[in-house]
């Protein structure tokens, strides 16, 4: 068989290849594009729904984001909306959901620093609201009661209401990849089941091993994760980043909340506060987590990437450094420290329901179900040249036709926002036309105003 050219291959089908390849086939006029997807289905790792926490992050509850990210992470929320809110309805229902949302402060230090925050944010996010206790109770009253009365703490809530908050990011990767082959003038191709082995430049095109045969491209965008870096370190490029893999566990809790409950970010922590959501996949239950723990492996629960992962850790000196430097932070540490203890047997509920307590005060022991097969794992990249742990998605991109994009939260609802930039490369290597319109419209802009 002849060996064709694409113009682009994705390598990677999560969320984010299945993003790009839907804007591909939408937004350019290119006319071969193809991705490419180890697992026999699309969206089997991180942006399965059952190892994510199904949110679409927009900084307005996400304390640890700045106004300036949050500004900026909230446009390519609103593009997500704007893309499932044009499905016919049942395939919507199926992929975006509403909740209510918070985040909860819990004490005087927190209720001010919400206050603050309130203040600043809301002439940019004219949907929040800031609550009072009595106001907490009315939409989420199991964080306010307690023995039959009110927590005697001092409660204030930044909270949303009446927008699209949740959704499986599963379903939108399949939604993405049926639309891109829906288009008639291309060929869009899905190869599942093609294991990458290798990349390698061959004149002025990309020739990608796979078990399956070689495929041969123009441009290329790797989304596979950690092992994003791990191809690129193959191939000579991003070596000066290492990789930290954070694993989240979570437990399962009747349904208890009505909606997203988080809570507020420790600054010195680079992981996610416990926060309490209803599971979309699981009627009924209230899910809680997540707790976090550095695994060495680049997928969870596939102990074959622990090979990978020892590739692409590259420990000298300087990773050791700057791991040995996240431990001399004391909350770090015990926050670490304790994580560790969540995987005891016996004591892992006990320990974690006293977390859980902040959100809901009258949690018992009995409700708690350790969430088995739920969670997935985060690749958090080391900066080897400038000693530091990268917080968020980053890319690599050394300007010759190849792209490598490791996208931890919050990469998933970023997904069309990364897509848009990917483009922009594209289209500046290729020459193609790229029809940024949909983008820029204005209702992206108005899609959670």
């Amino acid at each position: 068989m002849v060996n064709q050219v694409y113009d682009v291959v994705v390598i990677g089908g999560g969320v984010a290849g299945a993003a790009l390849l839907y804007s591909l086939a939408t937004f350019t006029d290119l006319k071969r594009v193809a991705l490419l997807e180890k697992y026999p289905s699309v969206a089997s790792v991180n942006s399965k729904a059952t190892n994510n926490s199904q949110t679409i992050h927009c900084g307005d509850i996400e304390t640890n984001y700045t106004l300036e990210k949050a500004i900026k992470v909230r446009r390519s929320a609103q593009m997500l909306v704007c893309y499932g809110s044009q499905l016919p309805p049942a395939l919507r229902d199926q992929i975006i959901y509403q909740f209510p949302k918070m985040v909860l402060g819990v004490g005087s230090q927190e209720c001010e620093f919400l206050r603050q925050r309130y203040e600043v944010f809301k002439p940019h996010f004219t949907g929040m609201q800031l609550l009072e206790k009595a106001q907490i109770a009315e939409i989420e009253p199991n964080v306010v009661r307690l023995n039959g009365g009110d927590r005697p703490e001092e409660l204030v809530a930044i909270a949303i209401l009446g927008e699209y908050t949740a959704i499986n990011y599963g379903a939108l990767a399949q939604s993405f990849v049926e639309q891109a082959q829906a288009v008639t003038d291309k060929t869009v191709d899905l190869k599942l089941g093609y294991p990458v082995q290798s990349i390698e430049l061959v004149g002025s095109n990309y020739q990608i091993t796979t078990a399956e045969g070689t495929v041969t491209a123009r441009f290329v965008v790797v989304s596979a994760g950690g092992h994003s870096l791990l191809f690129a370190h193959r191939m000579g490029i991003g070596l000066e980043y290492s990789c930290l893999p954070v694993a989240g566990n979570f437990y399962f809790t009747p349904e208890i909340l009505n909606g997203k409950v988080y809570t507020v970010q420790n600054d010195k922590l680079p992981f996610a506060a416990i926060h309490g959501d209803p599971d979309i996949t699981v009627p009924g239950k209230t899910r809680f987590g997540p707790t976090a723990l550095p695994l060495p492996l680049l997928e969870r629960n596939n102990l074959k990437t622990l090979i990978d992962y020892l590739e692409v850790l590259k420990l000298d000196g300087t990773v050791a450094s700057v791991l040995g430097d996240l431990l001399k932070v004391k909350d770090i540490r015990n926050y670490i420290f304790k994580n560790m203890a969540f995987e005891v047997p016996l004591v892992n509920r006990r320990l974690f329901l006293q977390d859980a307590r902040k959100i809901v005060p009258s949690l018992q022991l009995e409700d708690l179900e350790f969430a088995h097969g739920i969670g997935g794992i985060r690749p958090q990249l080391i900066d080897r040249t400038q000693r530091k742990l990268i917080l968020g998605q980053a890319e690599i991109d050394p300007g010759e036709g190849i792209r490598f994009n490791i996208t931890p939260s919050p990469g998933a609802t970023t997904c069309l926002g990364n897509a848009e930039q990917d483009l922009l490369r594209i289209q500046q290597h290729l020459g193609c036309n790229f029809d940024r319109s949909w983008f820029e419209a204005e209702s992206i802009s108005m899609a959670q105003s």
